[in-house]
């Protein structure tokens, strides 16, 4: 028995043309076998008529053969798969088509129309189904000829538009669909004519007649029609409108390129732009992106509506437009954005909810209010047809709007578009609040630098210095580096660089401690070791008692403290855990001294060091932190030892820069990388001296009488030095000194004077008693000697040394300003000087 496959594939395909008509009787008796029939079975139309057709079935068919007559009678016919065996004994499988044929009055005639199912692809469905198939197609069916014109279409691709199927016939896609790309079309249909191979599923996006005001997409599937010897006929091709699925897969992928290209930074107004950017033209034709003031500036903004009547003030923060130099806006990245209070960007920020428009009323009046000077323009007349305005809401407040504008495309917005532009604006809105919070936290952190470094590097004559500051953590611009040079009596100055573990917040708090610490010391005039000595007292006790993270991450710090004389070109130094600098001689020898380094600051163990050396003029001196010589091991071919970093250091320092900025900002940009893993600080300061002119000196023995002498002298030497006008004070201060180290001191008594930006007095004695200010009263007879020197210098004060102690009092011979020299300016961190 036949298959209930076998009987599905003759429903497939039967060729009529192909087909042996047999003739049965009401009995199902053979009564007409044609030679068609004949090559199918083998048998002669003498060998089968009269026999029951049953008889040259197999069994299992014939069985059948009562049922199928009856289903005959009732439905006028049968068609299905029969087996039958041939005259050699081998079955042949056949596909059977039986239909009623009426051959006179009162006749009952059946004709079966066979053909062979071996090698077959099917039954073939009559014309009447096959024009059904296509017709009623749901799927655009057209057949062009050679020439690409058209012969044939159904009737669903009239909804396409272009009209029905008569009036396409003869023309060509350009004539029927102008919006659409026919060129790359019928180039598909040449390729396809010319090699026979298929396309299929090829999408193409246009404007077809049906909407002409959106694009569609269509996927379009192109086949070569063939005659029966091979040789092409035409194409045929379908079309499918697949817009819905071909926009959500590119607002799918307008998403994703908006989670990777818009925050990449934690800069606010480049975040805005990156909005814009990714925006167009994926889904507008121009952007606009506009903050409050006060998130382009960090702040918390307010909430609620804008106090103005007027007018409401944004920024522009972004825009981007499909044509070159955005002509949609007057107004440019940076400048004020200004609306009406009754305009839709207006009633969105204060809202929080999108709004749009898909066509722009032309009766509506400009939204902004332009600036004096400025022509105004509406928005007809700048071409805009179709808008979205979108808040930029994060954490329930709103810091801005984008406003979205459709140009040159001419399908308007819908409520999907809106969707989608609120879907990546919201995403862009937490991006936005990341980067005003960390504008407002770096705008704070870098004020607290500020504060904690020297903001310019105070005036003196004794060296020329520069400085460069370059910080681990680039995003807060913070480290626990630092410098100072500090000014100190009789013309010297102090050199500090140093060094606290970790950087950011911590680090930074802990160094100005410790720079603070080091400033007070310096009040003190004590030498290098005991600065040290002291200042890792006050780390060791802040460790102790204060749970205060900065003051323990003040623990390990290193230090460099250098004093430098100009008079004598004296230069001690001592260091807590902390590399000797670098000394460059005035011939270009670079060297490093033999400085003993002492332990880290609060970790306790052996007393500081100090080292003395005489420095000649134009020595320079580059202080350093231990950053500056450190090696990335990640970088091949780098020594990480810190001699292989000294003679790095030492190949640039012989350059022989022309200035010392120059050699300065070389030496920071030889050797430490772009983002270096460790704080960078460098301190260069070039030595002077005094020229013997600016020093005078004399031996006073301890007797009230030589009192006299010493103001005779001083005033003797200001008339040479052209300061007559400060012979008075001099001669106070003078005899003053002088007349407290006869009276409480003992051995012998210095008086020195030096002129450089301060007219400096200094007297010496062999005492180790500290000079007291008092404030006598109205009836006391003495007292008042220090209380006038106070008054009539800008400062004094009194230093130790091995011999003594040394009293000395300044007067200004500059007007004080608050403004820094030139030259020493030092920026704020990235590279500084």
């Amino acid at each position: 028995m036949a298959t209930s496959e076998q009987s599905d594939a003759a429903e497939q395909r039967f060729d009529v043309a192909d087909a042996a008509p047999v003739l049965l009787d009401t009995h199902g008796v053979v009564s007409g076998w044609s030679d068609g029939s004949e090559r199918l079975l083998g048998y002669g139309a003498a060998e089968v008529t009269g026999r029951k057709v049953a008889e040259l079935l197999l069994p299992q068919d014939a069985a059948r053969i009562p049922a199928l007559s009856e289903r005959c009678r009732a439905d006028g016919g049968w068609s299905g798969i029969l087996t039958a065996r041939h005259r050699d004994g081998h079955p042949v499988a056949l596909m059977v088509r039986v239909a009623e044929a009426q051959l006179g009055p009162g006749s009952e005639r059946w004709i079966a129309l066979v053909a062979a199912l071996a090698g077959a692809p099917g039954w073939e469905m009559s014309r009447s189904v096959l024009e059904q198939m296509a017709t009623r197609s749901p799927l655009g069916i057209a057949i062009v000829d050679t020439n690409l014109r058209y012969v044939w279409s159904n009737d669903a691709l009239a909804q396409f538009g272009g009209g029905p199927a008569q009036d396409r016939i003869g023309r060509r896609l350009a004539d029927i669909q102008p919006g659409l790309d026919s060129q790359r079309l019928e180039a598909k249909m040449r390729q396809v004519l010319e090699t026979g191979a298929p396309i299929a599923g090829y999408e193409q996006v246009g404007r077809v007649q049906s909407a002409p005001h959106r694009q569609c997409c269509h996927a379009m599937s192109f086949t070569r029609l063939n005659d029966d010897n091979g040789n092409p006929l035409g194409v045929y091709y379908t079309a499918m409108d697949i817009t819905d699925r071909y926009l959500a897969r590119q607002r799918l992928a307008l998403l994703d390129r908006a989670g990777e290209h818009i925050g990449r930074s934690l800069d606010v107004v480049q975040t805005a732009q990156e909005l814009a950017d990714v925006a167009v033209p994926g889904l507008a034709d121009f952007v606009a992106v506009d903050l409050l003031e006060s998130v382009l500036e960090g702040a918390e903004p307010t909430a609620g509506p804008p106090s103005d009547s007027e007018m409401v003030t944004l920024r522009r923060a972004g825009h981007r437009s499909v044509r070159d130099g955005v002509p949609e806006t007057l107004v440019r990245i940076g400048e004020a954005a200004r609306y009406r209070p009754e305009s839709p960007p207006v009633r969105v920020l204060t809202s929080g909810l999108s709004w749009y428009a898909e066509h722009v009323d032309p009766q509506d009046e400009d939204w902004t209010v332009a600036d004096p000077g400025r022509p105004a323009a509406s928005l007809i007349e700048l071409g805009l047809h179709s808008m979205m305005i979108v808040p930029i809401r994060s954490r329930g407040i709103t810091m801005g709007v984008t406003s979205f504008f459709r140009r040159d495309r001419p399908d308007p917005f819908d409520a999907e578009d809106l969707a989608l532009a609120e879907e990546f604006v919201s995403r862009a809105a937490i991006c936005v609040d990341n980067a005003r919070r960390y504008t407002r936290e770096r705008d704070a952190a870098l004020v607290l630098q500020r504060s904690l470094l020297p903001s310019h590097l105070p005036e003196q004559n004794a060296v020329d210095v520069t400085a460069c500051y370059r910080p681990a953590d680039e995003l807060t611009g913070l480290g626990g580096d630092w410098f100072d040079v500090i000014p100190l009596s009789g013309a010297r100055v102090a050199l500090v660089v140093g060094d606290v573990p970790g950087h950011g917040i911590d680090g930074a708090a802990a160094m100005g401690r410790l720079r603070t610490a080091v400033q007070t010391l310096a009040d003190l005039d004590l030498p290098p070791e005991e600065v040290l000595a002291h200042l890792d007292d006050l780390v060791s006790r802040g460790a102790r008692e204060d749970d205060a993270r900065s003051a323990i991450q003040a623990v390990g710090s290193s230090c460099l403290y250098v004093v430098y004389d100009p008079v004598s070109g004296q230069c001690a130094m001592a260091s807590s855990a902390h590399p000797p600098p670098a000394l460059v001689t005035p011939d270009g020898t670079v060297s490093f001294p033999d400085l003993p380094v002492g332990p880290a600051l609060g970790t306790g163990g052996l007393p500081f060091e100090a080292a003395e050396f005489r420095l000649a003029e134009g020595s320079v001196l580059a202080l350093h932190t231990d950053g500056l010589l450190a090696v990335d091991p990640r970088e091949p071919g780098r020594d990480p030892e810190l001699d292989a970093g000294r003679e790095r250091l030492r190949s640039v320092l012989e350059l022989r820069a022309p200035s010392l900025d120059g050699l300065c900002v070389a030496v920071v940009d030889a050797l430490v990388p772009a983002r270096p893993n460790d704080d960078v600080a460098l301190l260069m300061a070039r030595t002077h001296r005094l020229g013997a002119g600016q020093v005078a000196s004399w031996d006073l023995e301890s007797d009230p009488a030589v009192v006299a002498e010493a103001r005779r002298k001083v005033t003797r030497q200001l008339a040479a030095w052209g300061l007559d006008e400060f012979a008075y004070t001099t001669e106070l201060v003078v005899s003053e000194l002088v007349t407290n180290a006869i009276r409480y001191a003992a051995g012998p008594i210095r008086l020195r004077l030096i002129v450089e930006r301060a007219l400096i007095c200094e007297v010496s004695d062999a005492g180790a008693s500290a000079p007291h200010l008092r404030h006598p009263r109205a009836t006391d007879e003495g007292g008042r000697g220090l209380f006038l020197v106070s008054q009539f210098s800008q400062r004094w004060g009194a230093r130790y040394t091995l011999d003594g102690k040394v009293i000395w009092a300044e007067q200004s011979l500059t007007e004080q300003t608050d403004e820094p020299a030139a030259g020493t300016d030092v920026p704020t961190p990235q590279t500084t000087r």
